[in-house]
């Protein structure tokens, strides 16, 4: 129950993912693509040091309701300044506050589950908590079809989305609670170093009676790991950062029916996080990691020969969407159990960073790429940063 509050957090965020960039172009239609990158990227620049901030005091103090709270009610005051302005500048400012706030939850929410889980769940705790939260994000986009339709968006959709994170900022208080004992991190890395050293000793053992060792002697190379969360969020960003400008402008798609292709790939992202939490198994989580980057790039270059080639498929587009969602939600699953063993205490907002290092650079390359060049030069790049994470995560 304590994720019911994070659940109305993600209905404003869906609703917000789609309609501020479709907000700003009726506000700014030239410089729309410009007015988008710059936004984003600043955004998800101050976001970086905020994140690690966040997730050093949070382990700091080992209070972690607090900085939930005060996430979401900011929040809900911010989204509520949006609605007194349609000045593109002044917009861009408060939306970099408010990623520097929206910062403030996740490193909390990550050790929550990292301490009042045992490690043997931790995939599968994270794959139901986003997944019943992703529930949340789909209702929101679902919202923005129905307002969309009805011709509201514009006026409805800010109030709704403060008064979505105003309604997280309540529940919060009743339903989150600081764990008793925090602990579990710390038992991982003693266990993982246990069996690092107990893995030598097997080794010398047999080379010392004369027989071949069958295990490798090979720590984790957590440079490559961190360069592959970098670059997989790059790709990421950089194509879904200009993609509903791309959908609304170049494929003269209705504003309703971009809301249901974002959707399918929101309901995409729910299902893998429940199979993901049903079949949850540490031995396959770095394999894995190099499949889902493989095939993100091939479904990145087949959206581009759709779109070049095939003119416009609606059907197409929206199976691509789906299966992009539905590969990354098993990345985030896999790749925050991981971080929350290889990553020490007080880096928990180490993860965040990271993300958003790689979405600050792609939030601006994405819409520069796709207003200089087009899209299709913006789908290559995402396409081929995909592969270069591909080869991070196999080192790693």
């Amino acid at each position: 129950m304590w994720r019911l509050g994070f659940v109305f957090h993600e209905m404003a965020s869906g609703l917000l993912s789609v309609f501020l960039p479709l907000y700003i172009v009726t506000i700014d239609p030239v410089n729309a693509l410009l007015d988008i990158g710059i936004m984003s990227a600043v955004a998800v620049i101050l976001a970086i040091p905020a994140s690690f901030l966040w997730g050093y005091i949070c382990d700091k103090t080992r209070h972690y309701k607090r900085y939930i709270l005060l996430s979401f009610l900011s929040l809900a005051v911010i989204l509520y300044l949006f609605t007194l302005t349609s000045n593109v500048w002044l917009l861009i400012v408060l939306y970099a506050l408010f990623s520097i706030l929206h910062a403030a939850h996740e490193p909390p929410k990550n050790v929550l589950v990292a301490e009042l889980y045992p490690r043997e769940e931790w995939e599968k705790t994270f794959a139901f908590y986003e997944g019943f939260t992703e529930i949340g994000w789909l209702a929101g986009l679902l919202l923005g079809f129905f307002l969309s339709t009805m011709g509201l968006t514009q006026f409805f959709s800010l109030p709704l989305c403060s008064s979505l994170n105003l309604a997280a900022f309540i529940l919060t208080i009743f339903l989150v609670n600081d764990p008793v004992l925090i602990f579990e991190r710390g038992l991982v890395a003693i266990e993982k170093t246990m069996d690092f050293i107990g893995k030598g000793v097997s080794i010398v053992s047999k080379i010392m009676y004369g027989f071949s060792p069958d295990e490798t002697f090979r720590e984790e190379n957590i440079n490559a790991f961190c360069c592959g969360l970098i670059l997989f969020s790059l790709a990421t960003s950089t194509i879904f950062t200009p993609l509903p400008v791309f959908f609304s402008r170049e494929l003269a798609i209705p504003q309703s029916l971009i809301f249901e292709l974002y959707a399918l790939n929101s309901t995409g992202s729910v299902l893998a996080y429940f199979i993901a939490g049903q079949r949850s198994d540490r031995s396959v989580e770095k394999s894995a990691l190099c499949r889902i980057a493989i095939f993100r790039s091939m479904l990145v270059f087949f959206l581009m020969v759709t779109v070049q080639l095939l003119m416009f498929s609606a059907i197409l587009i929206a199976i691509i969407l789906f299966l992009m969602g539905f590969l990354y939600a098993l990345f985030l699953i896999y790749t925050l159990a991981l971080s929350m063993e290889i990553m020490p205490e007080g880096k928990a907002g180490l993860f965040n960073v990271l993300i958003s290092l790689g979405g600050a650079f792609g939030s601006f390359i994405g819409p520069f790429l796709a207003d200089e060049y087009g899209f299709a030069y913006t789908i290559l790049v995402s396409g081929v940063t995909f592969l270069f994470s591909f080869a991070a995560f196999k080192i790693f």
